[in-house]
């Protein structure tokens, strides 16, 4: 349990980060706080995306040479520090450099993380688990709508100082969990190919002690084993070879789930805001209150359909559930053309169809940190990280921009259309191409490089 909280709060953390930089932009705009323009504020944001994409990419190559124990240590402690320094802004110029520092504490978090997650977490229940842990995210998002209405609506804080402690809320949270972190042990399939088998045998016998503690049950013997050639580096050749060559469906297959979970994603919650506003008569200040339907749903269809990940299988519940999103966003675009659609019903369509598709975007994050060797499991969940935030960051606002500043519904009838087909899309490269992991070791999914038995 303490792994799991202190690792997995990383998508709280994008989550309301993410959340607050969007509940405050209003306030941010006022000439007593630091009086940015509209544009600024996007390049802000940008600067936040370039930040995450480049931090994933380092971080992640640091994550399989240094260790998943020093690397979630330190993008923890860049992204407290850097959302801290965030609060202290005084300039345009400090603002983004301190929110692109932040943004690359959490992509490195994501490689860091989803590594030492499933490194550490039984494979009967990995799926199931990595599922719940990625859907925190919208608890993050709910928690950043709650806080930036509370500091913003308090009559005791003026909106020169309001804004400032809502950004202070990251860094307490992330010194809380920089704590945390301190009793999660590294991960001992890193060690044992880095040299330290004396070092994985601790963490290993640490491990079952507590185990057989807890449960007052013996451990069955372990009944395989593998001959490993350890050494401190991968080389950039092998890591070139491992994903190119001999794992190239996989490497489609993760770039193709990546890809079309952000892209769909970013066709209903780019236009969010503005369809109730637009289209149902809903006013800016009660906004945050449709977040609530939306951010549920999200959250909670990976608790109730986790588990059946682990139990159906991986290849047919990704197959369903990205092409079940993808179905259902195409019936809620053709209601919404008709016009028979209330703020209300509208909201209700939003919150069941992200119930379906939170668990196939936390999937496609499962898949690319499941089935590549041990040596680069890191670098291919930064790699795929980086190709799904820049779709969902930079192709999908380009294009929903487009379509929102028309004003025409028909255009945006066919925009959802175009996110349903990706979707669809996805889930049927996964019928292809899905690898079955469910239940089996990650050595069985992919053996490590150095592996020569």
């Amino acid at each position: 349990m303490l792994v799991v909280i202190s690792l997995g709060v990383t998508w709280l953390l994008d989550g309301l980060e993410s959340n607050l930089a969007n509940s405050l932009a209003g306030t941010l705009k006022r000439p007593d706080t630091l009086g940015f323009s509209d544009a600024q504020l996007g390049l802000s944001g940008t600067y936040y995306l370039a930040g995450s994409v480049l931090g994933a990419l380092v971080f992640g190559y640091l994550t399989d040479r240094w260790g998943r124990k020093k690397l979630f240590t330190i993008t923890i402690a860049l992204y407290l520090t850097a959302t801290a320094l965030t609060a202290f802004s005084w300039s345009f110029f400090s603002f983004t450099l301190f929110r692109a520092l932040t943004g690359a504490g959490i992509g490195g978090e994501y490689a860091a993380v989803n590594s030492a997650v499933d490194e550490l977490i039984p494979a009967r229940m990995r799926g199931h688990v990595d599922l719940l842990i990625n859907s925190t995210f919208w608890g993050g998002a709910a928690l950043g709508s709650v806080a930036s209405y509370v500091l913003l609506n308090n009559h005791s804080l003026s909106p020169g100082f309001s804004w400032r402690f809502a950004f202070l809320i990251g860094a307490i949270i992330g010194a809380v969990v920089l704590v945390l972190r301190r009793y999660v042990p590294e991960s001992p399939r890193w060690l044992m190919i880095h040299s330290e088998p004396g070092e994985a045998e601790k963490v290993v016998s640490q491990i079952e002690q507590h185990v057989i503690a807890s449960t007052k049950q013996t451990l069955a013997p372990a009944d395989k084993k593998i001959k490993l050639v350890t050494r401190k580096t991968t080389p950039l050749r092998e890591i070139w070879d491992a994903m190119v060559h001999e794992h190239r469906s996989r490497s489609i297959l993760g770039l193709c789930l990546m890809v079309s979970q952000a892209f769909f994603y970013n066709a209903v919650l780019f236009t969010y805001g503005l369809v109730l506003l637009r289209y149902y008569g809903v006013s800016a200040e009660k906004l945050g209150m449709f977040l609530i339907p939306l951010s549920l749903g999200n959250w909670v269809g990976p608790i109730v359909i986790g588990r059946f990940f682990d139990t159906v299988g991986r290849k047919p519940m990704i197959t369903i559930t990205y092409v079940g999103s993808g179905v259902l966003l195409a019936i809620t675009a053709w209601l919404f053309h008709l016009g028979v659609l209330t703020a209300f019903t509208q909201a209700v369509c939003w919150s069941v169809i992200f119930f379906v598709a939170s668990s196939a975007a936390s999937a496609a994050y499962l898949t690319v940190s499941e089935v590549f060797p041990l040596e680069i499991r890191a670098v291919a969940i930064s790699i795929f990280y980086a190709c799904g935030t820049l779709v969902g960051g930079v192709a999908g606002p380009a294009l929903y921009g487009y379509i929102v500043g028309t004003g025409s519904r028909d255009l945006l009838f066919w925009g959802y259309i175009a996110g349903a087909v990706v979707m669809i899309a996805g889930g049927l490269v996964e019928a292809v191409l899905g690898v079955s992991a469910e239940g089996k070791s990650l050595e069985d999914i992919a053996r490590p490089i150095a592996c020569r038995d």
